[in-house]
């Protein structure tokens, strides 16, 4: 009785088996182009886009540029309150205005007066004692009055030369306190200039970060500014990828908002500093074709081509068990040497021809 049991239900195995191999998917190696990339996830980015920060920290006086605004390099964004400054301003322009040469020329000229009389007494006493020495020489006179008239030659000699070297010290002084007084006048503008938040690019504004009268510091952004028409993509690559990317490289970019659509970009920088909280190193590439329409900020998905192989022997790599070997069409392991390999296909360097059939492992 037990024999005539075991009989049906073997039968029904082998039927099984049988069942499952006739339902189980094949394939033949097909010969076509393979390229090898990488994975990465990206975000656009304006091109030379930046945060723009306050040079001093205060108060938001106006802003003078809303999101979407069109600016060239040096125009003002934002102007912080700077009563304090605009008064020490002030103050430098009226001492710049009082100690100007031109306002103290009278301080030059009392002195220039007093230098053409002691010119003047000089010529006038060393006339005197010529005449009195050439009277000494005849005899006439006493050596009392021509010692007199040489001491009185000496003094007014001295006084001359005092009264140039006052004149040109004063000269001097007065230049100085000018040019001093106007260095504080522009270091004053600089520092008023500090006051006036300035982009630095032609670009678009995409984001203002602050409204009038909140308070703003030198570690706050106040807006973000970024070219108005050219982008790039900021990829994240992991550490265990990056030594295979170079510069140059085809990068091929799809986008939630754009379904279906492939766009091509070009490897053009790689930052040699890795992220050490995620691991990842951060590119950038350059579109070579590109959405109608981008913005800061959207997210894409990117394959960076490392190398492409032409009429290469591929199978499905879902075909392929632990990289190295494959299901023959009678059930039995193969071992295969693979090639490139993207996320669809693997290259088959040898182990299979094209006319051999595989079987799709069943998991």
């Amino acid at each position: 009785m037990n024999i005539i049991r075991l009989v049906p239900q073997s039968l029904f195995v082998i039927f099984l088996m049988a069942s499952c191999k006739s339902k189980q998917e094949k394939t033949q190696p097909t010969v076509e182009n393979i390229s090898e990339s990488v994975y990465a996830s990206g975000i656009i980015k304006s091109k030379n886009q930046y945060q723009v920060y306050a040079s001093v920290n205060g108060i938001i006086k106006k802003i003078l540029v809303t999101e979407g605004d069109v600016v060239k390099k040096g125009d003002i964004l934002a102007i912080i309150l700077n009563e304090t400054s605009k008064l020490n301003a002030d103050n430098a322009r009226l001492t710049a205005d009082y100690s100007a040469l031109s306002a103290n020329m009278d301080k030059l000229n009392e002195l220039k007066v007093n230098l053409d009389f002691a010119k003047s007494k000089v010529a006038n006493d060393s006339l005197l004692m010529v005449r009195q020495q050439n009277l000494w020489s005849q005899q006439i006179g006493t050596r009392i009055d021509l010692e007199q008239k040489e001491l009185a030659y000496k003094n007014s000699k001295t006084a001359y030369e005092a009264a140039i070297y006052r004149y040109h010290d004063l000269k001097k002084q007065l230049q100085f306190a000018a040019s001093q007084s106007q260095k504080n006048v522009e270091i004053s503008k600089s520092l008023e200039d500090d006051y006036t938040v300035k982009s630095e690019i032609d670009g678009k504004v995409y984001s203002v970060l602050k409204e009038n009268g909140e308070i703003v510091t030198t570690q706050n952004p106040v807006a973000v500014i970024g070219s108005a028409d050219e982008f790039i993509t900021e990829l994240q690559v992991d550490e265990y990828d990056i030594a295979k990317i170079k510069l140059g490289q085809k990068v091929l970019l799809s986008f939630d908002s754009y379904k279906d659509q492939v766009f091509e970009a070009t490897i053009s920088k790689i930052n040699p500093l890795m992220n050490e909280r995620s691991k990842s190193f951060t590119i950038e590439a350059t579109f070579t074709t590109k959405p109608a329409a981008l913005y800061p900020n959207l997210t894409n998905e990117a394959n960076i081509i490392i190398q492409t192989k032409q009429k290469a022997l591929t199978i499905p790599r879902n075909y392929l068990i632990d990289d190295s070997l494959v299901l023959t069409d009678n059930n039995k392991m193969k071992k295969v040497v693979t090639g490139l390999k993207d996320y669809q296909k693997v290259e088959i360097l040898s182990g299979l021809s094209s006319t051999d059939y595989i079987l799709k492992p069943v998991k």
